[in-house]
């Protein structure tokens, strides 16, 4: 389950994609056959959202304005809102809901000594870039869940997230420094990785890694494209 802890020495080849208009429609990945069982994916998916709530707050507190400050609220109110929610769900099947969550915990948390970055617009564009990714891959797992829980889940998971206002802080800051697009075009280039081996942890895999890197790889490109998107509003090069 943890074996991004390891640091494996293998190279993750990030798909370079043509950017994507919002609008535009592309198949959706079916991920049934890699969907973990309920109580881990709550598990791990509750945690990364607590982990939003503690990045955004942390760059709340470190933020240089008042102004900024209540920009940012909002992103953390509504990712703890997302934990909580998911916390009812595991809550609906054990008494003790941190025990399912416990498990994940110390990788997320050395994934988030990883990506929380130098300064605080690395900070901003870490929770910006990372945390929509994650989003993007526990929805499209969410559908892999059996019976009515798949439809709650990705209900909780594509609710609003606040980080819009996230992306208008590092405009404003790109736009009054020339130099800080090329280094957070680095940065997010730097934080992808990572982030999507926080994925692969996630995955049900069969043991058969010829047919798991056939599933695996259209929902990596799926999520790939996203980011780029992403990063295109931010006028930064994927």
């Amino acid at each position: 389950m943890f074996g991004f802890l390891r640091r494996p020495k293998v190279r993750i080849d990030i798909p370079r994609l043509k950017p994507r208009d919002d609008s535009a429609s592309y198949p959706k990945v079916n991920l049934a056959e890699l969907t973990p069982e309920v109580l881990p994916y709550l598990g791990q998916a509750a945690y990364v959202q607590l982990a939003v709530f503690e990045e955004v707050s942390d760059a709340i507190a470190a933020a240089p304005s008042v102004a900024a400050k209540q920009v940012l609220a909002p992103a953390a109110s509504q990712a703890l809102d997302k934990h909580e929610r998911l916390v009812a769900e595991i809550r609906r099947r054990v008494d003790v809901p941190a025990e399912v969550i416990e498990p994940f915990t110390a990788g997320i948390d050395r994934y988030r000594s990883l990506v929380r970055g130098g300064d605080w617009f690395e900070q901003l564009a870490s929770v910006y870039l990372t945390a929509g990714i994650l989003d993007d891959f526990f929805t499209l797992l969410a559908a892999g869940l059996p019976g009515d829980i798949a439809p709650r889940c990705v209900a909780i998971l594509d609710a609003e997230t606040g980080r819009r206002a996230i992306a208008d802080l590092l405009a404003d800051g790109i736009a009054a420094d020339p130099v800080l697009g090329p280094r957070l075009a680095m940065w997010g280039r730097r934080v992808v990785g990572d982030t999507l081996l926080v994925c692969r942890s996630a995955i049900h895999l069969s043991g058969n890694q010829e047919s798991d890197e056939q599933r695996i790889e259209p929902v990596f490109t799926e999520m790939i494209a996203s980011h780029t998107r992403r990063m295109d509003r931010l006028g930064l090069t994927a």
